[in-house]
């Protein structure tokens, strides 16, 4: 590899970096505005008295979905452990959401 070839992947690596940089700290922010919203529609289904199942689905299946390679590159039991009640609740919520939408 000549000195150009070098320069130019450490250009690319280095670039590479910021935009995944980028791309985390817009995933933090996400996660923060979609468990805000989260909060706001159940407090507001609350209120009028509306159930947030389809709502309490999308939230276990995401906690479930953020567990699952935490836990393989981590095996943490707390990550196994938010994994399986995530998904369980994700499960149940989602009949309910069906069950309660057929009625």
């Amino acid at each position: 590899m000549n000195k150009e070839e070098i320069l130019s992947k450490s250009r690319q690596e280095n670039k590479d970096e910021g935009v995944e940089f980028i791309e985390n700290e817009g995933r933090k922010v996400g996660y923060n505005v979609f468990c805000i919203v989260f909060i706001f529609i159940v407090v507001f289904n609350s209120f009028i008295g509306e159930q947030s199942y389809a709502v309490f689905a999308l939230f276990s299946v995401f906690m479930a979905g953020e567990s699952i390679p935490k836990y393989k590159l981590t095996h943490k039991k707390i990550d196994l452990i938010i994994m399986i009640v995530s998904a369980i609740a994700a499960i149940i919520s989602l009949v309910s959401f069906v069950l309660a939408s057929l009625r």
